[in-house]
């Protein structure tokens, strides 16, 4: 029962700097990892609701599936709050079990039943609490949206696309590298990308920029910090580069971005 095994879904909310932003991205990225469940947060007085509708309400088996819910979302509070920490209260959205106090024994505080959904309930305060996990490779709601089913690609333009985004989020991107990963020639490669109208170093621009205006938009990351990120030799070539692709320089972009541009 921890939504962080989630894979670019868990890593992505779990790489956010406070709860409240934590629990931001995991709504926002929700419909990435379930279609029709839906997570939600509310603030009433000194308090934060953090909800979870099941699409499986009110089936079979449905109390197990409410009581792993919960305990998915006491997750990402664990991961900002101190050791021992305890929810004011559970609400699960199921009748009462014959043996309700059991309920209490295992999440250790009070548990509601026949409630909308099952909310986490806790102190408002707790929002601005710093996650306690080391740092992680950054994970972009993109990257969640990429990671959705939907098969592999299947033409070898989308295939080396990948392992290039692969490469860059590693640092190094070389065409030897690309080409042995999909077993051809570097001539090959060449000659392939040459018939679908680029070539290996407008491909690896087009994939640093674009994951350049995915960290602009979601991170705070300075712009030295994401030239680094992306192999850039300096911070100036990659605003050069990033002008030249989009038309705007880096700190540019993100404060468009800002302003809901």
């Amino acid at each position: 029962m921890d939504a962080g095994a989630y894979g670019s879904f868990g890593r992505y909310v779990f790489g956010a700097g406070t709860l409240g932003q934590a629990i931001k991205r995991s709504i926002e990225a929700l419909r990435y990892h379930s279609t029709y469940d839906k997570l939600s947060v509310t603030t009433v007085a000194g308090e934060v609701r953090y909800s979870y509708a099941s699409s499986l309400a009110g089936t079979k088996e449905y109390a197990a599936v409410a009581s792993a819910a919960a305990g998915e979302l006491l997750s990402l509070f664990r991961a900002y709050l101190p050791e021992g920490w305890r929810p004011l209260r559970i609400e699960l959205d199921i009748e009462t079990p014959h043996q309700a106090a059991l309920f209490e024994d295992v999440f250790q505080c009070p548990v509601l039943f026949n409630a909308p959904a099952v909310t986490i309930v806790a102190e408002r305060r707790h929002l601005m609490a710093a996650s306690k996990r080391a740092a992680q490779p950054i994970v972009t709601l993109e990257d969640v949206a990429r990671d959705r089913p939907g098969g592999a690609p299947r033409s070898l333009l989308g295939v080396a696309v990948e392992q290039i985004r692969t490469q860059v989020l590693a640092g190094d991107v070389a065409i030897e590298d690309i080409a042995r990963s999909i077993d051809t020639s570097v001539r090959t490669l060449q000659r392939e990308l040459h018939g679908a109208g680029t070539d290996f170093r407008r491909l690896t621009t087009a994939v640093r920029v674009q994951r350049a205006t995915e960290l602009l938009r979601h991170t705070s990351g300075s712009v030295t910090h994401i030239s680094a990120e992306l192999g850039y030799s300096s911070p100036a070539n990659f605003a050069r580069a990033f002008r030249k692709a989009t038309g705007l320089g880096p700190r540019e972009f993100r404060a468009m971005k800002q302003r809901g541009g």
